[in-house]
C-alpha cells in the first residue's frame, strides 16, 4: 500500500502498486478532485505543492483496512472518465481511503440565486 503525503500531511492511502498509486495521485482528474475537497475548510491540496508517494505506515495501513471493513456501499462507486487512461484495467482493482476528516459538500443548501 502507498499513501499519498502533501505538505507533509498523509492525505490518502491506495492499496494498489506503487505504479498505480503514482499514476492515480497525479493524474489530471485526481488533482482537479483534491483541490476542490476540503478539510476543516482547507483544500486538501493547494495545486503547487508536490504530490508525494511513499510506503503506507502499519498506522495507515490499519486505518485503510479498518475504512474497507466499515464500507458495505459496494454498488455506488461510478467510475471517472478523467481516470480512465491513468493506470488501465489494475485502477480498477485498487482502493482509496482518506486519512483526513473531509467536509460534506452541504453549502448547496444556503446558496440562493
Amino acid at each position: 500500500m502507498f499513501t499519498l503525503e502533501i505538505d507533509g500531511i498523509a492525505v490518502a492511502v491506495i492499496n494498489g502498486t506503487e505504479e498505480v498509486a503514482r499514476d492515480l495521485f497525479t493524474c489530471d482528474g485526481f488533482k482537479e478532485d483534491i483541490q476542490a475537497m476540503t478539510s476543516d475548510g482547507r483544500p486538501l491540496w493547494n495545486g503547487t505543492s508536490e504530490l508525494k508517494v511513499r510506503p503506507a505506515s502499519e498506522d495507515e495501513v490499519e486505518i485503510f483496512e479498518d475504512a474497507l471493513a466499515e464500507d458495505d456501499s459496494e454498488g455506488d462507486f461510478e467510475s471517472d472518465p478523467r481516470h480512465a487512461d491513468s493506470a488501465g484495467d489494475d485502477e480498477d482493482e485498487a482502493d482509496i481511503v482518506f486519512l483526513l476528516d473531509i467536509d460534506e459538500d452541504e453549502d448547496t443548501d444556503t446558496l440562493h440565486s
